[in-house]
């Protein structure tokens, strides 16, 4: 069973910094999943973890999994609103290992921060990029756990069901049964390093291992 702490955005931004400090590995960039249903704004949180992290010598790269997603005519071979698909096809996970997590690894580190534009569809003509052995990495999109994927440090934010539902914009509603069973299959809040409640993202709640 875990247990919760109310705090604060800059006092959460603060405490994951001081975290990803103190895990890093020496050896190569940390490599950190930020998981979160897609509506949820993870940009403020990313950007201040991003700020943190510089200020104490840490580089950072930023990459959203979500350009990464798999060409359109694989994604929609059973439509736009398919949730099995969605579930288990949309993010190309090869591509994403072996551009992004596996490359951090190298003895000169770095990663590609984008493969294809998910709106347009087109291949986004990006050149790999850098990242010192004292940096770290955070990838940010949804359902990331379970899958195989080689993250050092993994922060799940937890929405509840009933939160989802009131939360989710209507074109998005229909992935609703996705998250549901990602709740099931993978158990993310017991999964994750980090769990942060969610349901009211003005007052978090968090829980480290």
């Amino acid at each position: 069973m875990r247990r919760y702490a109310a705090i604060t955005g800059e006092l959460l931004a603060r405490q994951l910094t001081d975290l990803l400090v103190r895990r890093h590995p020496c050896r190569h960039p940390v490599r950190v999943a930020l998981d979160a249903p897609g509506w949820v704004k993870t940009e403020p949180l990313v950007e201040a973890l991003r700020t943190g992290l510089l200020a104490t010598g840490h580089p950072v790269g930023v990459v959203r999994a979500g350009d990464f997603y798999r060409d359109a005519s694989l994604r929609f071979e059973y439509g736009k609103t398919d949730v099995e698909s969605f579930y288990a096809g949309w993010l190309d996970r090869g591509a994403l290992r072996r551009e992004v997590l596996d490359p951090a690894t190298a003895p000169d580190p770095y990663y590609l921060p984008a493969l294809r534009d998910p709106v347009t569809n087109r291949a986004v003509r990006t050149r790999p990029l850098p990242l010192p052995a004292a940096g770290v990495l955070l990838v940010s999109g949804e359902l990331l756990l379970g899958a195989g994927l080689d993250f050092d440090v993994t922060i799940h934010l937890a929405v509840s069901r009933a939160a989802r539902k009131r939360q989710v914009p209507d074109p998005l509603r229909w992935t609703l049964p996705a998250f549901d069973r990602y709740d099931i299959d993978v158990d993310p809040v017991g999964l994750a390093d980090v769990v942060i409640r969610y349901d009211d993202p003005a007052h978090p709640a968090v829980s480290m291992r």
